[in-house]
């Protein structure tokens, strides 16, 4: 393999089922008014170690994986391993933001990860990778893999439109939309967009601002210099976020970080074709069961929803599934 710049992995990870962390969250909200006191947020798929064996399997390469909690970890993990960074809340989210069940704020911070690559690829904990994958399909010549594509904000029941709203608000106080389309007008017209994509562009580029910015519900590449710059640039607006200590419709969200980086015109134009999120509402839940059986994608999102029907039925059958994609146990388990 030629020489490559270094590429971390973040995972973040929540055992919603541990007494004591119930029992810290519930000190500070009793409601089930915010988005981040639903069961849906938390629930366990128990499926975190298929997580570990397709990153073995399919990017040995990677160098080196955090793997962020609130303190729990899975019974199983080799906490030992060579690859592996465990890191607690409280090593590196500022002390006055803790404790924090605010998943935004548990992102937003990610840059003060100690010996964090300054490539990484962040993934929530119902991403996997499915097929091998190589450095080049997230970062090609220091700069990170990405779609460009306009596109409008979903404000529905349970939805992210208000992050990403807030998101995008930034992105228009700080960018000028024509100018920006202007200098890279090959990267937001390029095919690897996907066609459907480049048309969804064009008849956004209208308006002289951002109507929204696409986001793939896959995992996402990032400079952690970005992070930095963004904070210089929005102290206050992420500072208030972190403060939340449950996400509210006020905070914006890493999606920030993402289209920053589109509208400075970073990342290298890259096909969707990467990977799919089945959300768990769609009605083609035995495509993606296949789908993960055959590693039909090289990576893969199964995205908990609220209207989830039968949760251990759903649960079993993800299992099974990646259990016929990656049976064998990896060197992150003991």
């Amino acid at each position: 393999m030629k020489n490559i710049d270094k590429i971390d992995f973040v995972m973040i990870w929540v055992d919603g089922n541990d007494p004591e962390w119930q029992k810290e969250k519930n000190k500070y909200d009793s409601s089930d008014e915010k988005g981040d006191s639903t069961v849906v947020r938390y629930r366990s798929w128990d499926n975190l170690q298929y997580w570990f064996r397709g990153v073995e399997k399919f990017a040995p390469w990677v160098n080196k994986i955090h793997f962020v909690t609130w303190g729990h970890l899975p019974p199983w993990l080799n906490k030992n391993h060579p690859k592996l960074n465990i890191v607690n809340h409280k090593d590196y989210i500022p002390e006055k933001y803790l404790p924090t069940f605010n998943a935004n704020t548990i992102e937003l911070n990610f840059h003060r990860i100690e010996g964090l690559a300054e490539q990484f690829v962040y993934f929530n904990d119902d991403m996997f990778i499915t097929d091998y994958v190589r450095p080049e399909d997230f970062f090609r010549g220091g700069r990170p893999m990405d779609t460009y594509s306009l596109d409008c904000i979903f404000f529905g029941k349970k939805s992210a439109g208000f992050f990403n709203g807030n998101d995008i608000e930034l992105i228009n106080i700080n960018f000028d939309k024509r100018k920006c389309m202007k200098r890279d007008f090959m990267k937001w017209y390029s095919l690897k967009n996907g066609l459907k994509r480049v048309i969804k562009t064009n008849a956004l580029n209208m308006w002289p601002w951002f109507p929204g910015i696409y986001y793939n519900h896959l995992p996402s590449n990032f400079l952690k210099d970005t992070f930095v710059r963004v904070w210089e640039k929005e102290e206050e607006t992420l500072d208030n976020t972190c403060k939340d200590k449950f996400r509210t419709k006020s905070n914006c969200n890493q999606w920030l970080m993402k289209f920053w980086q589109l509208a400075e015109g970073t990342p290298v134009p890259r096909s969707t074709k990467i990977g799919r999120c089945f959300h768990i509402k769609d009605n083609i839940w035995d495509k993606a069961l296949s789908s993960i059986e055959n590693g039909r994608y090289r990576l893969i999102c199964i995205n908990d929803t609220i209207y989830t029907k039968d949760f251990e039925l759903q649960k079993q059958q993800v299992i099974n599934a990646f259990d016929k994609l990656l049976p064998e146990k990896s060197e992150f388990e003991i």
